[in-house]
């Protein structure tokens, strides 16, 4: 999710967000989950009746739309395991299992269904940092998993990230990790992670800023990457085969907003990375581009890029 509203590609500050879930009420239908995501909901929450699981979920997801209505809470997109369908998924596994006090941040956590799948893999809680802007939305996440601040003692902060007082733009670090590590616990800002993080994860973020806040963001995130080899930076969000600036329309009859989505490309968006953000060839950038069908069998078909960048 944004940790930003009204910055960039979402929809136009002018548009009310309770017009939007007017115009795009949530539909129950499009629910559905894999075998994958069924196992990890009902380990995740307790609740082993399908029928009832579905009922929490959608109640939830209903609340969790009042606050900001994102399409992919509409789509229960969110419940989609993201994390072992990524380039660099095997890296994100054996960080977790052998750097000790890995620490993971998830950015635009949403209800933090990433972080709790981050600790499903090895990485400790109390080593897992989540942010969005909208803090309700961590807390309706105790409320889906049925957990509690002690039971999932990750650590939350909430932000803008575009504001420096919660992340700051610094250069990339290279060598060896500042010290002192900070006390995950107390954090009330991304900032004093700065070079201290194994892996950041960040999924349908990027596409909902400009190119320029694209870049912006990128920055951002590599100054808080540690410099150890194969510390990561993954993710997934809308692409295309060229990069370039799409202009949509939403609202009744489409006619009721204009919005700019802008797409990079496998091949800009490594650029970016190597060479632009990090030194020439101190990273390395895995993309691939992922085709879906338009939600419902409608529309045209969506492309998503997948990717990772490893600190060599």
């Amino acid at each position: 999710m944004s940790t930003s509203v009204g910055q960039g590609n979402s929809p136009a500050p002018a548009v009310k967000p309770q017009d939007i879930a007017k115009w795009y009420p949530i539909d129950e239908s499009l629910y559905s989950l894999g075998e994958d995501e069924l196992a990890f909901m009902k380990k995740q929450t307790g609740i082993e009746d399908e029928e009832e699981l579905r009922k929490h979920i959608i109640s939830v997801t209903k609340e969790a739309y009042a606050v900001f209505p994102f399409p992919c809470i509409r789509r229960f997109n969110f419940l989609k395991l993201k994390l072992s369908r990524l380039p660099g998924y095997e890296q994100l596994v054996n960080l977790a299992r052998i750097r000790e006090n890995a620490i993971f941040l998830d950015m635009g956590c949403f209800l933090g269904n990433d972080a709790r799948d981050a600790a499903a893999i090895g990485f400790s809680a109390k080593n897992i940092v989540a942010t969005d802007l909208h803090s309700s939305f961590w807390d309706l996440g105790h409320k889906l998993f049925r957990s509690t601040p002690e039971s999932f003692p990750a650590t939350f902060v909430s932000g803008d990230a575009f504001n420096p007082a919660h992340l700051a733009v610094v250069p990339p670090t290279y060598g060896e990790e500042p010290e002192p590590v900070p006390v995950l616990s107390t954090l009330a800002s991304l900032n004093p992670l700065h070079g201290r993080v194994s892996a950041i994860h960040a999924s349908a973020f990027f596409h909902l800023f400009s190119e320029e806040q694209q870049t912006h963001l990128a920055r951002a995130l590599a100054g808080l990457l540690s410099p150890l080899p194969g510390s990561v930076i993954l993710g997934a969000h809308a692409g295309a085969a060229e990069k370039h600036t799409q202009t949509h329309n939403a609202g009744p009859d489409k006619g009721g907003v204009t919005y700019s989505v802008f797409l990079h490309s496998p091949q800009s968006w490594t650029a970016l990375w190597n060479g632009e953000v990090f030194e020439k060839d101190t990273v390395s950038v895995v993309t691939r581009l992922v085709e879906y069908p338009p939600v419902g069998g409608k529309g045209e078909m969506a492309y998503f890029l997948q990717w990772c960048v490893r600190r060599l």
